[in-house]
């Protein structure tokens, strides 16, 4: 009995380290800034309608450099780009995982030719801004409500509309729940996940073939290891949640054929918004395709949404 007792406890023993050790690993993939190039989205083509939009944005004038000291200490770098006619409106454009605001450069331009001020900046840990961890959406939902907070101290009449793809579809709806400044009067989230864990889970079956129920506990121990060196557990990063304490108007866009963030989550935090919403599915569209796949549908689509409510 004694003998049985001792091999089952090395057997868990040894469970336990393996969790822990497999933990560390997939932290450093998921959350530690490194190359990413096994998930980061294919370039444009040079005869993509989108390419078109990073060239009409070269020539856009007065881009002016900007930066912002983190909560945490850290030196967050970008672009404030003026309307071509004075405004009070202005779009917070924000990128998502594993590249930097040269990603969101058309949905930037997009917002532009809109007359809209753009806000155009490096998340922590990405491009030329500072950070060794990525915050899956919960630390730069932080940084962004304090880069709204500078806008509205300059401006406080500012029409803020904060748009954002991927991780950073995920960062808008996060922040549209942590009850930002009145100024900010809409939310657009393109291809966001419904939280980090759901993401986690999901990728960890997609890129490694591992089943749910052992990723679920790896994502325990890493939201663990989160916690005590990036500062906040998984549960923090969680859209669904967050949509549900917004009121705000949204429009949540997804392409159907999506396989990095599923297209089902569309339907739990569109399901899951309080407040005023709409939502566009692109036929054909994998993940941060759906303005590539049908650039007149989705234009028409932001420009009704923002016609109906920013003023």
């Amino acid at each position: 009995m004694g003998k049985t007792v001792k091999i089952l406890g090395m057997a868990v023993l040894g469970v336990v380290v393996l969790i822990m050790v497999a933990a560390a690993g997939f932290f450093y993939v998921a959350e530690v800034r490194a190359d990413k190039s096994f998930v980061t989205e294919k370039q444009t083509p040079k005869s993509d309608p989108l390419s078109k939009q990073k060239q009409q944005w070269a020539k856009v004038p007065n881009k002016q450099d900007v930066s912002m000291q983190t909560k945490d200490g850290l030196t967050l770098k970008g672009q404030y780009i003026p309307a071509a006619r004075k405004t009070n409106k202005t779009a917070i454009v924000i990128h998502g995982f594993s590249v930097d605001h040269h990603e969101v450069i058309p949905y930037a331009n997009l917002m532009h030719n809109q007359g809209y001020n753009v806000l155009l900046t490096d998340n922590r840990a990405a491009g030329a801004s500072q950070g060794s961890f990525i915050g899956y959406g919960y630390l730069e939902a932080k940084d962004y409500m304090k880069w709204i907070d500078r806008i509205v101290a300059k401006n406080p009449k500012s029409e803020i509309v904060v748009y954002g793809t991927s991780l950073g579809g995920a960062t808008t709806m996060i922040l549209s729940g942590m009850n930002p400044p009145n100024q900010v009067k809409a939310f657009i989230e393109d291809c966001g996940y419904t939280s980090v864990r759901d993401e986690l889970v999901y990728e960890a079956n997609s890129l490694y073939h591992i089943p749910k129920w052992i990723a679920q506990p790896i994502i325990s121990v890493m939201s663990l290891y989160s916690r005590i060196i990036a500062g906040y557990w998984y549960n923090q990063a969680d859209a669904v949640k967050a949509v549900e304490r917004n009121k705000r108007p949204m429009l949540f866009i997804h392409g159907a054929k999506d396989d990095f963030v599923p297209s089902k989550m569309l339907d739990q935090v569109y399901n899951a918004a309080n407040g005023p919403k709409e939502k566009l599915v692109v036929p054909n569209a994998d993940h941060m395709e759906a303005y590539r796949k049908d650039v007149p549908q989705y234009e028409q689509t932001v420009d009704g949404f923002l016609n109906k409510y920013v003023h």
